[in-house]
């Protein structure tokens, strides 16, 4: 069954504070034109540079993901990606008067709802999907990451997150299609460890970072000079108390399981910079923002691959990639100068292995061997 692009029907904006860098913007959502895509906006800047939301101009993921071009980025962008990806929203013109978006609650409801109020319009266009003939896998070793996707009829995830801090320990969600994101997981909040929290503030960060947009989490046996030393950061006058679960101050949990509900809102909205949605389950074992755009990086080049063979390789065949035929659409080389006769490995932008099939009829043999 066919399905529509969708934009939205109206303007819509909201005002609040960056977590990281700590400056007030406001950021707008317009309805955008059928095959435009998400687009940011620097409206504060000479000449109103525009930034795709792709892969290609993600330019940091240090805490967070940050898009960029010549100059002009938008910074914490993924809680605004997985509210618009949530509501299968294609095409969208977001403005921003600052460098980072709102933190908001911390989580992607806001966004949402304000998306939702703004109304979804659909286009007179059909929405693609990328689609996988077979399982793929990303490891990072070095982070303790691994995430395997797999093919199937629609978007799903598996997620698991394993802490060493005692008082997380090992959480694991499921999210069975995009039509329980709003609210089984578009509430959860964003988290940092207690321990986390001096390292970001000395790297000048979370100069927005407050109690009510993040929940914290310590170690139930914290020591009285630590808990000062966070109510000196967050200029906090009351007391602050750890909770048996090692949340500070009593902070109700919006779902049992929050912590791990927010990686998988983390991981929607980096995987928005594929700019196409995918259909694939994926399970994930303890990515973040960095492992994220390390593996949208690897569908990137596997997408650009479909659509080249869409365009060269309609007949598929098995460990061929490209065929006589389609080399010969691609390159003006014929015989006895085409060379390629196959490509059996292609990897966009990075690598590619073809088969050149040699005889004795090739014309650079005739005389090396009269006898």
């Amino acid at each position: 069954m066919k399905e529509w692009k969708q934009t939205i029907k109206k303007e819509v904006s909201y005002t609040g504070i960056g977590l990281h860098l700590g400056k007030i913007a406001t950021i707008t959502f317009k309805p955008a034109g059928k095959n435009d895509g998400i687009v940011f906006v620097r409206t504060d800047l000479k000449n109103k540079p525009q930034i795709p939301a792709d892969i290609d101009h993600v330019i940091d993921i240090s805490r967070g993901t940050t898009i960029g071009i010549k100059g002009a980025s938008v910074a914490t962008i993924e809680h605004v990606l997985a509210a618009v990806k949530g509501l299968n929203i294609d095409n969208l013109r977001i403005e921003i008067n600052g460098p980072e978006a709102p933190v908001a609650d911390g989580s992607a409801i806001v966004f949402l709802e304000l998306l939702k109020k703004a109304g979804i319009k659909k286009q007179d266009a059909e929405r693609e999907y990328m689609e996988l003939d077979e399982a793929i896998s990303f490891s990072s070793p070095a982070d303790n990451v691994d995430i395997v996707i797999v093919p199937s009829d629609s978007l799903k995830i598996t997620f698991m997150v394993d802490y060493k801090q005692k008082a997380l320990g090992t959480e694991y969600t499921w999210m069975p299609s995009l039509e329980v994101f709003e609210k089984e997981f578009a509430s959860a909040r964003t988290f940092c460890f207690l321990h986390e929290i001096l390292q970001l503030k000395e790297a000048g960060l979370i100069k927005g970072g407050s109690l009510q947009n993040a929940l914290v989490v310590a170690d139930p046996d914290t020591s009285k000079e630590e808990l000062d030393k966070l109510k000196k950061i967050f200029n906090y006058k009351d007391e602050i108390k750890i909770t048996k679960q090692g949340l500070i101050n009593n902070t109700p949990l919006r779902y049992y399981n929050e912590f791990v509900r927010h990686k998988v809102v983390d991981l929607i909205g980096d995987i928005a910079l594929l700019r196409i949605p995918i259909k694939g389950h994926i399970l994930a074992a303890r990515p973040g923002h960095k492992t994220n755009v390390e593996l949208v990086k690897k569908l990137r080049m596997i997408h650009k691959k479909q659509e080249l063979q869409k365009i060269y390789q309609r007949k598929k065949t098995k460990n061929i990639v490209f065929d006589t035929n389609a080399i010969q659409k691609i390159l003006p080389h014929r015989y006895p100068f085409l060379l390629v006769d196959k490509i059996i490995e292609f990897n966009a932008g990075d690598s590619i292995v073809g088969i050149k099939n040699v005889t004795m009829n090739e014309p650079f043999f005739q005389g090396h061997f009269p006898d």
